[in-house]
């Protein structure tokens, strides 16, 4: 598909893409492809005002039927993947199949949400007192924002919105601005869905707010907005938390992950080269999921890493939207610097570097394909505390699995793990108490490419929330404790004896 028939299947008209004060440029070439019009202070805090009158009403129609209106949205995804696909490639830079994994994912966690609007279960706890019930329920919050980061322009909006939904939420997204039309094109999907969903579904439930830093802002400090769900950098997170916290809202943080993978002496070393490849050079670098830092043992190290590098020699490096492409661009001139500076700083502790440096720059002068970089870190106590979102990966020996776990651990960042192995005991170990810290511990697979069925997120600097499966739904609802008395009685609890017997 080109640029025009990707635009004209998502419904994107000259209103959408022209005659705004927001550039939009394509990495794959540079090329500006949009200009879109940005929201005011005012526009926002009108916005915000329609999404808390929605949410009094959607909270009010039953779960089942929220659950209908996000089965709506998942067909609508169904017959718009290859064009939605086509268009974070177009947008981010992902190549092709990556840009249709993650509209995959928008419609598995749909599915995942429909089932889940029959199951918005509480808990019956017994009382200790007699003739008496005690209960739990789960309501719906209020509002939820969402604040969205360029690299994973639609999955990560549909993770927070399919559950908000569910949960009986309006809902408020801040797509990144360097990532505005994927957001404009999910939105009047959603419009779509809701108005084939008919009048239960009020005005203004679902809100889009496009514009720079200035305009998160405004909605993170809200009162009107009780849940921020917040990806991108630490760097931003320590600003998110802090405001919403101030004003006793809740924040779900996805932020930075220095992702490590360890290869055990027993490992199936086809299934970790496999592992490692996509996880380091997979969006080129640029998931929080990406394989930083691989540790492997010094009984395999020659097996697998001369491998690695020959793999890398080897990469299709070029155009996003091209099939046979399995490296795209870098967002940005900003993202190769960090890259370079990263390497630079690298090279100056004794790392070994094997690749690296600018690619297709005679044909794409204004856009920026990279190598991606090995770095053999020879110093037995190096390691790599800061997160650079660019395709590097840092190579490190070990000799004793319970010093590779430590060495592991001891990042700031606590997001995703993996270790290859076939002996079970090194495996428990990975994923036991004392083994890795991240919120994500894989065995056999690598540190990227979660499923919708778990919850996503980890631990430190990482942030701490969680999104997606499991029970991740509860951070989209307020918890309700209540107790019935069906006696004639009125017993205090814990036994405490008030007033006179009489």
């Amino acid at each position: 598909m080109n640029i025009q028939e990707i635009f004209s299947a998502l419904n994107l008209t000259d209103n959408d893409i022209s005659g705004g004060t927001l550039d939009v440029f394509a990495p794959r070439d540079g090329a500006k492809i949009a200009s879109v019009t940005m929201d005011t202070a005012a526009g926002v805090d009108a916005k915000i005002a329609k999404s808390t009158e929605a949410f009094k009403a959607w909270r009010m129609v039953p779960g089942p039927r929220r659950g209908e209106l996000v089965r709506l949205l998942g067909e609508i995804l169904r017959d718009k993947k290859e064009a939605l696909g086509s268009l974070v490639s177009l947008e981010c830079g992902k190549i092709y199949q990556e840009g249709l994994g993650e509209v995959q994912e928008m419609i598995d966690i749909c599915d995942f949400a429909v089932g889940l609007s029959r199951q918005l279960y509480g808990l019956t706890i017994a009382s200790e007192r007699p003739l008496h019930k005690m209960r739990e329920y789960w309501q719906p919050i209020g509002p939820v924002g969402i604040i969205s980061a360029f690299n994973f322009p639609v999955a990560v909006w549909a993770w927070n919105s399919a559950l908000a939904l569910v949960c009986g939420d309006s809902v408020i997204w801040k797509p990144s601005e360097k990532t505005p039309l994927t957001g404009i094109a999910c939105h009047k999907l959603l419009q779509d869905a809701i108005a084939r969903f008919g009048e239960d579904a009020p005005d203004g439930l679902s809100q889009l707010l496009i514009g720079e830093r200035d305009i998160g802002e405004i909605m993170v400090d809200d009162k009107r907005v009780p849940v921020i769900s917040a990806t991108g950098s630490c760097a931003m997170g320590r600003i998110v938390g802090p405001k919403v916290a101030a004003r006793f809202g809740r924040s779900i943080l996805e932020l930075g992950g220095n992702n490590a993978l360890i290869v055990a002496p027993s490992a199936d070393l086809d299934l970790a080269f496999q592992g490692i490849l996509f996880g380091a050079v997979g969006t080129c670098g640029q998931r929080c999921t990406s394989t930083r830092r691989v540790f492997v043992h010094d009984s395999v190290y020659d097996q697998i890493v001369p491998r690695l590098k020959k793999a890398y020699e080897g990469l299709s490096i070029g155009d996003p939207l091209d099939p046979k492409t399995l490296v795209g661009p870098l967002i940005d001139q900003q993202s190769y610097e960090n890259m370079e500076a990263a390497l630079k700083l690298a090279a100056s502790r004794g790392g070994e570097i094997v690749g690296g440096g600018r690619a297709l720059a005679d044909q794409y002068p204004n856009a920026y394909y990279v190598n991606p970089a090995i770095v053999e870190m020879t110093g037995a106590d190096d390691n790599v505390q800061e997160e650079t979102f660019a395709p590097i990966l840092y190579i490190f020996k070990y000799s004793d699995l319970t010093d590779a776990i430590a060495r592991q651990n001891d990042v700031p960042q606590g997001l995703s793990s993996a270790i290859f192995t076939r002996d079970v005991l090194e495996a428990e170990t990975f994923t036991c108490e004392a083994g890795s810290d991240c919120g994500i511990a894989n065995v056999n697979i690598g540190t990227s490419g979660a499923e919708i069925g778990g919850a996503f997120g980890g631990e430190k600097e990482t942030g701490g929330g969680r999104e997606s499966g499991s029970d991740s739904w509860k951070a989209y609802m307020r918890r309700m404790t209540s107790t019935l008395n069906y006696s004639t009685e009125l017993p205090l609890a814990q036994g405490i004896k008030f007033g006179s017997d009489d």
